[in-house]
């Protein structure tokens, strides 16, 4: 469909200076580069251009190529629904030079100051991107996407489901629950099923679906030039709206303005409190199978709340 195709037309370029003469013409150099540090998975950059504009560069090696495709690939879906702002793409692709390398070239967006009513329209804002059309996204059903991503650094599966709670369980619950195993004590690991089989009791099925960003919390959002939220470093798929929204609790949560806001814009259906730590398990076990046995007493409280609820 049309807005797959523009999702994959993010030009591949076989160097950096490559990727600048396309979009800036072949007389464009880099005056100065900065490291910015934060990142645990990616090296990234600021670049200032010999005329003073600032570009943003993430780099990886060759092989993590995929990284940058599947992120080129969510934000371009997130600004189709033309509801929430996304730092341009202007090129991807990989260099052979000083050992190879792969990179992700992106619009620079420093953070600004925020409007007086920026968790508001925030809100309201992703409750648009929530609310926005998904055609082509999931070619051969309704949830997922149309291809495989990442949730940090771990392999997200999108495979096509007609229904999401199937989906949520096979693609999200159960791939993390597999990985984790052997970090659980038997009596954990003896759960799981039983865990699985409560998810289908608890989780309802969406109205609609919905384009999500996949990673929505605090670190994965700026302030751009017009003051209000753009969404960064997405795990773009399509689901339930509510995921993303309890993705928001899990580390600290939002001001009461935004969820207020959000509740205004688009009414969440009764009993979401109780789904909410399913949905967030899964970002638990992500980050016990990618950052150790330090997240394991969260996984064994949340996975004894849902079955205790």
């Amino acid at each position: 469909m049309e807005q797959n195709n523009w999702i994959n037309d993010t030009m591949h370029c076989h160097s950096l200076e490559d990727a600048l003469a396309i979009q800036f013409g072949n007389n464009t150099r880099i005056a100065k580069t900065r490291r910015i540090h934060g990142g645990d998975i990616n090296q990234a950059f600021e670049l200032e251009l010999q005329d003073g504009m600032c570009l943003f560069l993430k780099a990886n090696t060759k092989e993590h190529l995929s990284f940058f495709t599947a992120e080129a690939a969510g934000l371009a879906a997130i600004a189709g629904t033309d509801t929430i702002r996304t730092p341009e793409i202007l090129g991807k692709g990989t260099v052979e030079e000083d050992g190879g390398y792969s990179f992700l070239l992106m619009e620079f967006v420093g953070e600004k100051q925020r409007r007086h009513d920026f968790w508001e329209t925030f809100a309201c804002e992703l409750a648009a991107m929530h609310q926005a059309g998904t055609d082509g996204l999931v070619p051969g059903g309704n949830y997922g996407f149309f291809q495989d991503n990442y949730i940090g650094a771990s392999r997200q599966q999108n495979t096509a489901y007609g229904s999401w709670i199937p989906f949520f369980c096979n693609c999200r619950l159960k791939p993390q629950l597999q990985k984790a195993a052997h970090y659980c004590n038997p009596g954990v690991k003896e759960k799981i099923p039983v865990l699985l089989g409560r998810a289908k009791e608890i989780l309802i099925e969406p109205d609609k679906p919905s384009l999500l960003h996949g990673d929505l919390w605090s670190g994965n959002f700026i302030t751009g030039k017009d003051h209000t939220a753009w969404l960064i470093d997405p795990a773009a798929y399509v689901g339930h709206a509510e995921a993303d929204l309890a993705m928001t609790e899990l580390f600290g949560g939002f001001p009461k303005a935004f969820y207020d806001a959000y509740q205004t814009a688009a009414p969440l259906a009764p009993g979401y409190k109780s789904r909410r730590d399913l949905y967030n398990l899964y970002h638990l076990l992500n980050h016990l199978n990618l950052f150790g046995k330090s997240y394991l007493p969260s996984v064994e409280r949340m996975i004894a709340n849902i079955l205790n609820a």
